[in-house]
């Protein structure tokens, strides 16, 4: 598939935001190493915050898309359904660092209404995954257990994937994602014991 200019700019930028911040980079730097003169750089975006937002918006969509496609199917074990969800968004998060590291980390950057659109999104992906951990409770295959503290976890070990994932490193982002997913789907399938 041929980028965009657009698809560039915003692959570039999610670069430079990883590795500097969105704070310490500057249209220049994205320009800079987009190839193109900083003016030109207009000609294709109105502002550095709507590069921001074009690149936390794509990410966002990734993720909401991977997870639909997975949490829809109901006819899978909660177990299964975690699993392939915990995969898709590991998937995604090892695709694309730069913009993955972004929508994580970056999107405080963004004015007020984009920041409440970012944080509406971003509830609405968590309850899928609360929906199935909920599921596999109801069915019994998992522990009952704070849903929604078991989803914060799972996502802030996989958003965590950012910080120390290496495309050339020891594992695959598919045995990553295996590894998650075995630990968690036995811890939820583990059941508390009983207090003293």
């Amino acid at each position: 598939m041929v980028e965009t200019r657009r698809q560039q700019i915003d692959s570039v930028a999610g670069a430079l935001f990883r590795e500097r911040g969105y704070a310490a980079t500057s249209v220049r730097d994205i320009a800079q190493r987009s190839g193109i003169q900083g003016a030109s750089l207009y000609a294709h975006v109105a502002s550095k915050e709507d590069v921001l937002w074009s690149i936390v918006q794509g990410a966002a969509r990734r993720f909401h898309d991977a997870a639909s496609a997975v949490s829809e199917h109901t006819d899978l074990t909660a177990a299964d359904r975690l699993r392939r969800m915990i995969q898709a968004h590991v998937a995604v998060v090892t695709d694309d660092l730069g913009q993955a590291s972004v929508f994580l980390h970056e999107w405080r950057h963004l004015s007020d209404s984009r920041r409440a659109a970012v944080l509406a999104a971003r509830d609405t992906y968590e309850r899928r995954f609360r929906q199935v951990i909920e599921d596999g409770q109801r069915s019994g295959g998992f522990a009952t257990v704070e849903a929604g503290l078991v989803t914060r976890a799972i996502l802030d070990a996989l958003n965590g994937i950012c910080g120390w994932y290496r495309p050339d490193g020891r594992s695959s982002p598919t045995q990553i994602a295996d590894h998650y997913a075995e630990l968690f789907i036995h811890a939820l399938k583990s059941t508390p014991e009983d207090p003293p």
